[in-house]
């Protein structure tokens, strides 16, 4: 059943933590409403207007969002775990230490939004958006971020292993010491992302733009780079060994104290002018 407006008045009345597990509250006007630590597992939530309410640590495990405007709502340490979130906007919503695992997530609008050390394992974030977006120490571990906008968010110290990044744009993004172990990046934008000491080890980049990026220190051993784009990219202390790198362009890059042992490269790979990489321990494939 759905409320009117006196009935929802009267029921966000009564003595908190409010239990409205199972409630159907779709399209309710709930605008700076206090939920805090309320039960609102499996509720349909589908369209609500949640603007600047508190749903921190709520519980919203499997509740219906689709739609929904949760823009700079408090959903700190909130269990999203299984919700629909589909299409909502959160933009600016704080959703630090939130319970996102298995959560979907698909086109919906986190443009600014605080997601630092948020649980995503497994998380559906195609196509959302994600400018912005603080995402520190937050565990996206096989999550699917595929045509994901992440243009300039802060994925320091992340754990990104086996993500689905493909196509996604990561523009000045900050993924300093982030775990992108076996991640798929292909056809993915890097350009001037800062991926210094982060850790790509088995990781796709084939076509991947990573024009002028930051890869200091990092761990790019078995990836596969090939087609891919590092003009200009920073890849001193890098370590590439076993890297596939048939028709990738590395001109104007900083290949210094590189590690390229067994690293594979033909005729179509363009290096900096002057580098020799076979004294750097490449190996030329006809």
């Amino acid at each position: 059943m759905q409320f009117s407006k006196t009935e929802l008045s009267e029921l966000l009345s009564q003595p908190k933590p409010l239990s409205l597990a199972n409630v159907d509250l779709s399209g309710a006007e709930l605008a700076d409403a206090d939920l805090g630590s309320a039960n609102l597992s499996d509720a349909n939530l589908i369209e609500a207007e949640l603007i600047d309410a508190n749903l921190g640590k709520a519980d919203l495990s499997r509740a219906k969002l689709r739609a929904a405007d949760l823009r700079r709502a408090n959903l700190n340490k909130a269990n999203l775990s299984g919700a629909d979130l589909s299409g909502a906007r959160l933009i600016g919503a704080d959703l630090v230490d939130a319970d996102l695992i298995g959560t979907m997530l698909s086109g919906v609008r986190l443009s600014d939004a605080d997601l630092s050390k948020a649980d995503l394992i497994t998380a559906d974030l195609s196509k959302a958006d994600l400018n912005r977006a603080k995402l520190i120490h937050a565990n996206l571990s096989r999550a699917d971020l595929s045509g994901a906008k992440l243009i300039r968010a802060i994925l320091s110290e992340a754990n990104l292993s086996g993500v689905n990044l493909i196509g996604a744009f990561l523009n000045e993004a900050n993924l300093s010491g982030a775990k992108l172990i076996g991640a798929d990046l292909r056809w993915a934008t890097l350009g001037k992302v800062n991926l210094s000491k982060a850790d790509l080890s088995g990781a796709k980049l084939v076509s991947a733009d990573l024009s002028e990026a930051d890869l200091t220190e990092s761990k790019l051993n078995k990836t596969d780079l090939n087609a891919a784009n590092l003009t200009g990219a920073n890849l001193t202390k890098a370590d590439l060994t076993e890297a596939k790198l048939i028709g990738a362009d590395l001109s104007g890059a900083n290949l210094r104290w590189v590690n390229l042992t067994e690293a594979v490269y033909t005729r179509s790979t363009i290096f900096p002018d002057g580098f020799d990489p076979k004294s750097a321990g490449a190996i030329f494939t006809p």
